[in-house]
């Protein structure tokens, strides 16, 4: 298994090195894809890649887990192909690399920091899984998420999460709301809690615009959402018979506590250098036309010794105790592949505007050249249900004008619902966030029956729909 990992780990970072080793790369005038030209159907391998997602685990479980890797493959490489086949390999190549060097990489990388670095932390002793309980987790959860970040949140509690409920019969509901608030709604008051806030903060939005802006949205849905969950907990909790733990886990004799401690030490150190890649400018370079900041490349790095840090620092007992596998990881690196790979098109169009083939979506929130906050909202929120949240909030924020300085005073409304929509709606599906699908791969690993992908977001419709339109007629 670990001769498998490292193969493919290997053959991910070779991807780089062999667009540098291409002997003299013709010139090209530009090695754009013609953003006007490109119709609807460049974004059929996007949605095929969505609905292997959602249908394989259902129709095909026995395929789906031994070849997902090569399904998300085979969709990324459904766009380059025909891409080199129509506008040249050298386009393909180009758009490829880009892809990879300036977004799927870094996005991979601080992934997996946050994933080795949380997972070293392992709550000694027994908690036991409680309404009072499981709720006061999932509101300290919310309220870290903003501050180390939705991913490094949700590893650093869903295991201890779990484990207080390991003797409970009913779960999937704990790990939904877990999904809801500490992946994503608690995310949404800082730039280190989210990736589109991030992007917002690169873009000259000021670090704390969010606290107090978001913070009225945030607390409100937060409060409801917690307010559901201790309902439905209670209730299944007496319908269950209100269950103890097994008398071997109570009397463990382990005090209540925290090993691999030091790496709670580490996490501030990834929040800096993440902080510290938007803050300082420190120039650029090229590599096949692409632009790498010095900046990006030292956070990179850092986060990358980090990692190896966590991993040298903590015990292997511990982390064996704690549950650790780098199956998740690993899951969301193959997966997210395919998506990033895939959607390059789908963003290219939209990024067209009123110009592209899907001028009507991008219509939607505006009329007569004045903003629709509330489409806004919808708009970007559905999007960022099936698309990376982060791309699409950068893109809704230049159709916004990209003026920070305007967008932070007279149009903060605006800007406020492109914010909410791209964090709250990171929930509604396994594949709108990527803590969502580390969450649900690690409560699968420990055997909670977790929904499928349409099971999964139907009930997330049920649950949020309903409280995003609270948000939306109090707040926008």
């Amino acid at each position: 298994m670990r001769n498998e990992k490292s193969a493919w780990l290997l053959k991910i970072l070779l991807i780089p090195a062999l667009v540098l080793g291409l002997p003299a790369v013709a010139f090209c005038a530009d090695l754009h894809l013609p953003e006007t030209e490109l119709s609807a159907f460049w974004v059929i391998p996007f949605v095929c890649m969505v609905l292997s997602v959602a249908i394989c685990p259902l129709v095909a479980p026995h395929f789906w887990h031994n070849h997902f890797g090569k399904v998300s493959a085979f969709w990324g490489i459904a766009f380059l192909v025909p891409c080199a086949f129509i506008y040249g390999p050298m386009v393909a190549l180009f758009h490829g690399w880009e892809t990879l060097a300036t977004e799927y990489i870094p996005y991979i990388i601080i992934l997996l920091a946050l994933f080795t670095v949380s997972g070293g932390v392992r709550l000694t002793g027994t908690l036991v899984g409680t309404p009072k309980v499981n709720t006061a987790i999932l509101l300290v959860g919310t309220i870290l998420a903003s501050w180390m970040g939705t991913t490094g949140a949700a590893m650093l509690l869903i295991r201890p999460f779990l484990r207080a409920n390991a003797h409970r019969r009913h779960r999937v509901h704990s790990v939904m709301f877990f999904i809801f608030l500490i992946g994503n709604i608690g995310g949404c008051l800082t730039p280190l809690g989210d990736p589109p806030l991030f992007l917002g903060f690169l873009k000259g939005v000021s670090f704390f615009w969010p606290t107090v802006h978001l913070f009225l949205p945030m607390a409100f849905t937060a409060s409801i959402v917690l307010t559901i969950y201790f309902a439905i907990e209670t209730f299944l909790y007496n319908k269950e018979g209100r269950p103890e733990p097994p008398a071997t886990t109570s009397a463990s004799g382990e005090k209540l506590g925290l090993e691999g401690k030091i790496n709670l030490l580490i996490l501030p150190l990834i929040v800096l250098a993440v902080l510290m890649s938007g803050t300082f400018k420190l120039g650029s370079f090229e590599i096949f036309h692409v632009e790498i900041t010095w900046q990006a490349l030292m956070r990179d790095l850092i986060l990358v010794g980090l990692t190896f840090l966590s991993l040298k620092l903590t015990s292997k007992e511990s982390r064996r105790l704690n549950d650790f596998t780098w199956f998740p990881i690993v899951e969301v690196a193959k997966i997210f592949f395919g998506i990033f790979m895939s959607m390059i098109p789908t963003i290219i169009i939209l990024r067209t505007g009123d110009q592209g083939a899907l001028r009507d979506v991008i219509n939607l929130v505006s009329r007569e050249g004045q903003p629709l906050n509330y489409m806004y909202f919808w708009v970007t929120g559905h999007l960022s249900t099936f698309l990376d949240n982060a791309p699409t909030y950068l893109v809704f924020f230049n159709i916004a004008g990209g003026n920070a300085v305007q967008l932070m005073g007279p149009m903060s409304d605006t800007l406020v619902a492109l914010s909410i929509g791209t964090v709250f709606f990171g929930c509604m599906t396994y594949i709108a966030n990527a803590p969502n699908f580390m969450v649900r791969s690690i409560a699968e690993s420990q055997g909670v029956p977790m929904p499928s992908f349409f099971g999964f977001w139907f009930r997330a419709i049920l649950i949020l729909y309903p409280i995003f339109a609270l948000v939306v007629l109090i707040f926008l």
